[in-house]
């Protein structure tokens, strides 16, 4: 296993914030990079296109300034994720925009492409893509990423089904790059242990829905705060992918979450001339299963501060069993 690139040099704990469709925001970016693990978040929520140029001037500026300001404790890198599905039609344009800024990570979803890879090695990124086996995996090695995100069951959003177990170890089978593991990770020790099963990193995004900075409404905070795995609804009906989504939000919707239709791929649409999906994560709220360790709506350092100690409390707790 290896964190090959520099960029990983900067993280303070060994954690990505995934990118979340509508909450992830320049605020919420910052403010995890600031507190020491990558921040993301997915072009598509910028708005129109011309946000996005915006939005990666305020990160980038106001990184470069805490840099400046506290050379001990830079910050982490930051990462924009690309839906690469064709339904997309901005992707392009995107691309070109993030190209400008030089963006250190891009995360691909829902599509391997070697020429999107190396456009980004050519403006000095890497790319991490996410998967849901290890066929998708192959793939995306094949084509040119430079790493992975294993997403298993349990994981908020567009989520696999198979154990973390299974997945990390045919993946490790023969990939020795960045490999980051997303599913239920919500407290310190499952960072760790992600870490013992063989990933390097931890995708952690649902704890980051309820903070601060998150854009998202205050219904959908505290339905994070009080739901647990029990009130995960797995289903493809949203967005025609298999996801996780809050049982209460199905319900507002005047929904059955127990007897749920089939949704099929023509429901996914990313493109600009349809807000079905953005409608879709709007009202029905993503969610994986992990949530039943979030107490509070805080601040995101805080969040990060507290992963922090109850990854250094796991650490220390298993060197003394071990000893």
């Amino acid at each position: 296993m290896t964190l090959a690139s520099p960029l990983f040099d900067r993280l303070r704990l060994p954690v990505i914030g995934s990118p979340l469709f509508i909450v992830s925001c320049p605020d919420l970016v910052i403010a995890q990079c600031k507190a020491g693990i990558v921040g993301s978040f997915p072009a598509l929520n910028a708005r129109p296109h011309s946000v996005l140029d915006e939005w990666l001037h305020q990160i980038t500026e106001e990184l470069t300034s805490w840099n400046r300001d506290n050379p001990e404790r830079p910050a982490a890198p930051f990462a924009v994720n690309q839906i690469v599905h064709r339904s997309n039609d901005r992707l392009e344009t995107h691309l070109e925009t993030c190209a400008k800024w030089q963006v250190p990570i891009i995360i691909t979803s829902l599509g391997a492409r070697e020429d999107l890879n190396n456009a980004v090695h050519q403006w000095g990124g890497i790319t991490l893509h996410d998967v849901i086996d290890d066929r998708f995996a192959r793939k995306a090695v094949e084509k040119g990423a430079d790493g992975l995100i294993a997403v298993a069951a349990g994981a908020g959003g567009h989520a696999g089904r198979l154990s973390p177990f299974a997945l990390v170890q045919e993946i490790r089978e023969w990939f020795d790059g960045p490999l980051a593991l997303s599913g239920a990770i919500a407290h310190g020790r499952s960072i760790l242990a992600a870490q013992a099963m063989g990933a390097d990193l931890a995708y952690i995004g649902s704890p980051f829905i309820a903070t601060a900075e998150a854009n998202a409404e205050s219904q959908y905070k505290e339905g994070i705060v009080a739901g647990r795995a029990s009130d995960i609804i797995y289903s493809d009906l949203f967005t025609g992918v298999h996801g996780n989504y809050l049982r209460q939000s199905i319900e507002a919707a005047g929904l059955d979450p127990d007897n749920l239709p089939k949704g099929d791929v023509t429901t996914m649409n990313f493109g600009s001339g349809s807000n079905q999906a953005r409608k879709a994560w709007r009202d029905i709220w993503g969610s994986g299963q992990g949530i039943g360790a979030i107490r509070a709506v805080e601040p995101a350092a805080n969040l990060i501060a507290r992963l922090g100690e109850q990854y250094a409390d796991a650490k220390a707790a298993l060197a003394a069993k071990m000893r």
